[in-house]
């Protein structure tokens, strides 16, 4: 029933949409991957400033109040061996109860902050240090509380001096191995996020070129998609016109056949059947079926001529598309009581008898439509000449385009079937008060679309 081109051009290319999905499923796998690596990074620098960077702060805040402590006990005992001081050694008791409260106090945050760097015997040297410093210390307390100050100021000078500084010194190195394990820990960060860096660069490349890649794809498999349907849009015109010509050139034979030989059978009957009754004598009741026969003779006769008007009317052959419009008309006022408002303008021009074919079937389509589906009784036709084109108005105000079960009728696709094959443009419009408007404009080089 169809062209073996048009068979062939059915078989579509294979869909692209398993390609796409893989692309997508590649994407969206780097994503993933991509986004649990970052995950696990930052964890990983959380974690470094939080066991580390965090722990070694604190911890060297602690140091320095140690070492702060420190230094004041270095000041008070320098103070203690000023002879020229008015105030007793006893009277710095207080004042070294302060400090000792808040070095233990500092040695107990401390140790909760330390970072795991610091080594246990650290640990152990700074506490056996710091309690061995206030052991000496309450020794020279015992000797100021029995009289003996210039013992006391000795034991000052040559013992406890010496341990404030070894103190003092061991503090010292913690804070720097501080400060070491702080500038390491930076540079692990910044290490960390230049390899983040460097992975960003190469995933954002990654991913690019998938949707590159994708979009060639998609971009490649479109092109040859829309090729192919528009070779199928062109092989479907061909098949359409092809079509058309061959149920116009069918109708034609059929309405000629109906007009000339079925009419002139008829014609012939009626003609022999008069002469018949004729022949009969009056009153004879064979003349009155002869003219019951004739009646029903001539009765065929029209219809027989009103079949073929339909199926394809002789004057389009005959005379012009401007003088069969004139007399349809009035045929379809008659047979559907429609009143129909026809205006014509222009300066007529002969239209080519294909081409007439066409326009006058979609007239015909579009008053069928207004008798069928519009729900009005009145209709308006405006059939305009202009200088370099024909336009054909069909206008009614009743229920106005309606389709049904989401698609389109088939009256108006062949409408504009027959509009394309014209070269001409076809609307399907609303107008202002509700109802239907179809506007069809065929240039005047249609007759070389129409052949």
């Amino acid at each position: 029933m169809y062209p073996q081109n048009v068979l062939q051009a059915v078989k579509i290319d294979r869909s692209p949409v398993s390609g796409l999905f893989l692309g997508l499923l590649v994407t969206l796998g780097a994503v993933i991957a991509y986004s649990l690596y970052i995950t696990a990074q930052i964890s990983g620098l959380r974690e470094l400033q939080r066991d580390f960077a965090g722990r070694s702060r604190r911890d060297s805040l602690q140091l320095l109040r140690i070492q702060n402590d420190l230094n004041l006990v270095a000041l008070a005992m320098r103070d203690m061996l000023d002879t020229d001081e008015p105030y007793p050694l006893t009277a710095w008791t207080a004042q070294f109860q302060r400090i000792r409260a808040d070095l233990d106090d500092a040695l107990q945050q401390e140790g909760q902050a330390a970072v795991v760097q610091q080594t246990p015997e650290q640990r152990q040297f700074l506490n056996n240090s710091i309690k061995q410093f206030w052991d000496a210390m309450d020794r020279m307390f015992v000797l100021v509380r029995d009289g003996k100050e210039a013992k006391a100021r000795s034991e000052i000078q040559l013992s406890l001096q010496a341990r404030q500084a070894a103190l003092s010194t061991a503090v010292a190195r913690l804070l720097v191995q501080n400060n070491e394990t702080e500038a390491q820990a930076s540079l692990r960060v910044e290490q960390i996020y230049d390899r983040v860096q460097r992975q960003v660069y190469v995933f954002l490349a990654a991913i690019l070129t998938a949707i590159l890649l994708t979009s060639l794809y998609l971009i490649q498999s479109n092109r040859r998609l829309f090729a192919r349907l528009a070779d199928l849009s062109e092989q479907r015109s061909e098949l359409a016109q092809q079509l058309i010509s061959t149920q116009e050139a069918t109708l034609r034979y059929i309405s000629r056949e109906l007009h000339d030989e079925f009419g002139q059978i008829l014609t012939a009957m009626g003609s022999m059947l008069s002469r018949a009754r004729g022949h009969v004598p009056e009153g004879s009741p064979l003349r009155g079926e002869l003219q019951e026969v004739s009646e029903i003779a001539q009765s065929t006769l029209d219809k027989v001529r009103s079949l073929s008007q339909a199926l394809h009317p002789v004057m389009l052959d005959e005379t012009s598309l401007e003088n069969t419009i004139d007399a349809y008309i009035p045929v379809v006022e008659r047979q559907t009581g429609l009143k129909i408002s026809y205006e014509k303008s222009g300066s007529p021009f002969p239209v080519n008898g294909s081409a007439g074919a066409h326009i006058y079937r979609i007239l015909q389509e579009a008053l069928n439509n207004v008798v069928r589906h519009s729900g009005t009784r009145q209709a308006w036709v405006k059939f305009h000449f202009q200088s370099n084109a024909v336009e054909l108005e069909v206008e009614d105000h009743g229920s106005g385009f309606i389709e049904k079960s989401g698609r389109r009728g088939f009256g108006l696709v062949a409408m504009r079937e027959r509009a394309e094959l014209l070269g001409g443009h076809l609307e399907f419009l609303t107008p202002a008060g509700g109802g239907a408007l179809v506007r069809l404009r065929v240039p005047l080089d249609a007759e070389s679309h129409a052949q």
